[in-house]
């Protein structure tokens, strides 16, 4: 803490009016002091909060040492509602929040030494651990183990790529969290698929001020597909003379569908979303979860569904069994600009500023270096913005840099401080054995992919039968 004090006395020295400014520009110098000082008041707090479990954890355990054996569930019951309470009342909190605050404790000390460790550093934030035990919440020791390694050790096997968990925002940090853990959970995706699609209902909230919540727990595909078709619909509604907000127009389309029905005249576009699939899971040939376009990964078994059974409103992407990069967009126009545009938002997913969520449909393809100042209209000089930072692209100093056909470009700011781009945690996939061998350290050998399709595999080796594919020109398009 000492350290920390010392270093935000230092920032607070610099700047416009203050002796320790040396430098000729002392306005700039003002400005970055209290960007630096900002950033380490961010880190001490993380320490803070990384003391602050320490000492839940420490009272916990006291507590219960210093506690007679329960001889009843109801007296355990009584001992754990003392310790809440006692936590709640000396930091003034609801005992909801201390209940979650020792919970969350609990975990950071006994099972998640990596997180911990982070947040003492002040590498990452009260909120980013908090998403840490959830997202770890239900694994085994291991599994958490191998969560905490992909985000935290950069010497992991297959650790995350692109920004370090501490520089994307929390809500950023759940979403590629919570896709690991959907693709490593030890129960597979399709069963506990089967459950959700059981618990599907409609539901009806009552509001204040006159309104009402209406939402819907629905499979993903649905979802995805209603939300996009619905947002081409508003935005084919905007015009200079509608006054009402996208969000408005979404809210009216979805309404007038459910309650009239769709009117002649009115809009009523396809719903178009990106759908990744493993090839050998497209096969049936093993169970690695599909990615939906907004939303994360589905089951194999939609994906198959989605793409087998001529839904015109998902396009499908292929990708390499070997490494589990794209391989090829489905596409049903010839048209370069349109696959451009559908890589792009393979690519970059959502609008690539930093920490933004805005999906796909809602953004712009954007040249990085301007067409008038030589920039060519190929995916290398491309981004995808959502409107309000396209206008922040094009009237500040904001300059989007580095991208490549694989990577959204990361950011320079106005004050000259780099911000990374966010990469997709794209993974080799798990292969069957009897499909061939791939270890590490071992050429990979592609099997004789006719024979695949066929459902025989090499010499001597023997594997399940596999369907027929439903799309046979793959197999062209991987033999060139």
């Amino acid at each position: 803490m000492e350290a920390s004090l010392a270093a935000l006395a230092s920032f607070a020295s610099r700047g416009a009016g203050n002796m320790g400014s040396t430098g000729a520009d002392l306005l700039r110098d003002e400005a970055d002091a209290c960007l630096d000082g900002m950033a380490e008041v961010g880190r001490m707090e993380a320490r803070l909060a990384a003391l602050k479990v320490h000492f839940a954890a420490g009272y916990a355990r006291a507590a219960a040492a210093m506690a007679a054996p329960a001889v009843s569930p109801q007296e355990r019951t009584a001992q754990e509602m003392s310790v809440t309470a006692e936590v709640a009342c000396v930091l003034t909190v609801s005992e909801r929040s201390a209940a979650a605050l020792l919970a969350e404790s609990a975990t950071l000390t006994t099972g998640l030494p990596l997180t911990l460790s982070a947040l003492q550093a002040g590498s990452i934030s009260w909120q980013h651990a908090r998403v840490m035990c959830d997202e770890t919440s239900g694994l085994d020791p291991s599994g958490a183990a191998a969560l905490e390694a992909h985000f935290l050790d950069p010497e992991a096997a297959f650790a995350a790529r692109g920004c370090p968990a501490g520089e994307l925002v929390p809500g950023r940090f759940r979403a590629k969290a919570r896709r690991w853990r959907e693709v490593h959970h030890p129960v597979s995706i399709e069963a506990r698929h089967r459950k959700g699609v059981e618990d599907r209902r409609l539901e009806y909230v009552p509001d204040r001020d006159g309104m009402a919540w209406l939402s819907a727990y629905l499979t993903a595909d649905v979802a995805v597909g209603v939300w996009s078709r619905a947002t081409e619909a508003a935005r084919a509604l905007q015009s200079p003379n509608e006054s009402r907000t996208l969000a408005q127009l979404r809210a009216d389309v979805a309404a007038e569908w459910l309650v009239a029905g769709v009117a002649e005249g009115t809009p009523s576009p396809k719903a178009q979303v990106l759908v990744t699939v493993p090839v050998l899971s497209l096969l049936g040939a093993a169970s690695e979860p599909a990615m939906l376009e907004g939303y994360g990964p589905v089951p194999p078994s939609m994906a198959r569904r989605l793409v087998g059974d001529g839904a015109g409103s998902f396009l499908r992407v292929l990708t390499d069994p070997r490494n589990g990069a794209p391989l090829e967009i489905g596409r049903t126009s010839y048209r370069v600009p349109k696959a451009m545009r559908q890589w792009l938002r393979l690519r970059d997913c959502r609008c690539h500023f930093p920490g933004c969520n805005n999906h796909s449909l809602d953004n712009e393809a954007d040249h990085l270096l301007a067409w008038s100042a030589g920039g060519g209209t190929g995916i290398t000089n491309l981004g995808q913005l959502c409107r309000r930072h396209h206008r922040l692209r094009h009237t500040t100093a904001w300059t989007p840099v580095d991208a490549t056909r694989d990577q959204p470009p990361g950011w320079i700011s106005p004050a000259g401080r780099s911000y990374p781009s966010e990469q997709q945690d794209w993974e080799p996939p798990h292969w069957p054995q009897y499909l061939g061998d791939a270890g590490e350290g071992r050429e990979f050998e592609p099997p004789d992919w006719p024979d695949v399709l066929a459902g025989v595999t090499g010499p001597g080796e023997t594997g399940p039968p596999l369907p027929a594919d439903p799309f046979p020109d793959w197999a062209l398009f991987t033999a060139a």
